[in-house]
């Protein structure tokens, strides 16, 4: 036979598993949204029940969520880019997203400083020179990295699925059509 304080405790847990459970699956999208190893939604539950908050030092390490990243466009371009951290139109590093649809493309360009790329997602399609030719390009996929070096021409695209693009480097930054320096 159980005892009254054990069935009290069993009673309490389910109480707090249903109340998290209901908090989950009432936002299908908490899942992409994480407060360290701690859904967010879940961490704010755990916190009304006792349980140690985890703390993190801004100061220490910046971070941003995925959801929290502010994509802007620009008339006419249908690209969207979104400054991660630091400023490319100022000195000192900086870190940006570029999302570009279907086959979107650029034109022969070139940039004062290095550059450092990683695809995200879809396929990065890179080429060089002053020449814009597409079937004279490279591939690349998820995970591929690319350096632009300084002052050198360059074009690229994206392939039929889109891309996702993270550009690192140097500020104060500046793309120069036509690849001219």
């Amino acid at each position: 036979m159980t005892s009254k304080l054990a069935k009290s405790s069993i009673r309490r847990l389910a109480l707090a598993s249903g109340i998290i459970a209901l908090a989950l699956s009432s936002n299908p999208s908490a899942a992409n949204r994480r407060a360290g190893p701690i859904l967010r939604d879940a961490h704010s539950l755990m916190t009304i029940y006792g349980a140690d908050a985890v703390t993190i030092d801004r100061g220490a390490r910046d971070y941003k969520a995925l959801d929290q990243v502010d994509w802007k466009s620009r008339p006419g371009v249908t690209s969207q880019t979104a400054v991660v951290f630091g400023d490319p139109s100022k000195p000192g590093m900086y870190a940006q997203l570029l999302k570009r649809g279907p086959d979107d493309w650029s034109q022969p360009h070139s940039h004062p400083n290095d550059r450092y790329i990683t695809v995200l997602s879809g396929t990065m399609l890179i080429g060089t020179g002053a020449k814009f030719d597409k079937r004279n390009t490279v591939a690349l996929g998820p995970g591929s990295m690319i350096r632009d070096i300084a002052g050198q021409v360059h074009y690229d695209g994206a392939g039929p699925e889109g891309l996702v693009i993270e550009i690192v480097g140097m500020g104060p930054t500046a793309r120069i059509e036509g690849g001219g320096n």
